[in-house]
This record gives structure tokens, C-alpha cells and sequence, in this order.
């Protein structure tokens, strides 16, 4: 389960990231109708790095044996730190960019960030395929 979950996220995050918004803005007719969609895009993938991530969550700390713990340290470590960097783009750089305050700015921040969650998500899903493929 902790493999699936893991594998959805940085699914997700991939195909939104490099598939559809580059789609959304090379096919729709204005940048501003783009970016809307892309704005609820990336809403959803925050809610859904949000389930994913407390899934994952909540199995290593009821499944996982002491031994193994120090083992997944790094892997929540990972977990935790892409649902925070979900929620802060969400909470905190999503309504700079609505409100158009330096879009430049924000905007690259906002991509810093995905980048930075993506990143979180494929090591999370690396250590799981790895730790499953040792068992």
C-alpha cells in the first residue's frame, strides 16, 4: 500500500507538472485562462500530496517495527517535508500569485517548490521500491 500511494503522488506531480500545464498553456486560448486551470491543477495536487502523504504517514508510524524505524527516518523525513512544501505553496505563494504581487518572483518560487515536492515524492517512492524489493 505504502509503494502505491507513494507511486500516485509522484505520478501526479510528474504528469500535471510536465504534461498537462505545459499543455493547458501551449493549446487554450489566453495565458490567463491557462493559468487558472493550472491554478486548480495545483490546488488538487495539494490536496492529493496531502492524502498521500498522511497515508504514508500514518502506516510507518502504526506498521513499522522499532528496528525498521531507523531505517525510515529518512523516508519520513522526505514525506513530511513534500506535504509541508505542498501546503505552503498552497497557503502561501498561491494567493501572491492570484493577488499579482511580483508575479516573477512568485511564480519562480512557487515552481522552486514543486520542483522541491516532486523531488520529496520520487525519493519517498525510491526508498519504498527499494525497501520492498528487499523484502
Amino acid at each position: 500500500m505504502t509503494i502505491w500511494a507513494a507511486a500516485l503522488w509522484w505520478g501526479a506531480l510528474t504528469t500535471v507538472g510536465t504534461i498537462v500545464v505545459p499543455m493547458l498553456f501551449a493549446n487554450l486560448p489566453s495565458p490567463a485562462i491557462a493559468g487558472a486551470m493550472a491554478a486548480k491543477l495545483f490546488s488538487a495536487m495539494t490536496w492529493l500530496a496531502l492524502g498521500c502523504g498522511l497515508l504514508l504517514l500514518m502506516i510507518f508510524r502504526s506498521n513499522q517495527p522499532v528496528a525498521l524505524n531507523n531505517k525510515a527516518q529518512g523516508t519520513i523525513l522526505f514525506i513530511a517535508l513534500g506535504v509541508l512544501l505542498a501546503l505552503l505553496s498552497e497557503f502561501a505563494i498561491a494567493p501572491r500569485i492570484i493577488a499579482r504581487q511580483d508575479l516573477r518572483l512568485w511564480h519562480s518560487v512557487g515552481t522552486a517548490m514543486f520542483v522541491g515536492q516532486w523531488l520529496c515524492a520520487g525519493l519517498t517512492f525510491w526508498k519504498l521500491a527499494e525497501r520492498s524489493s528487499e523484502a
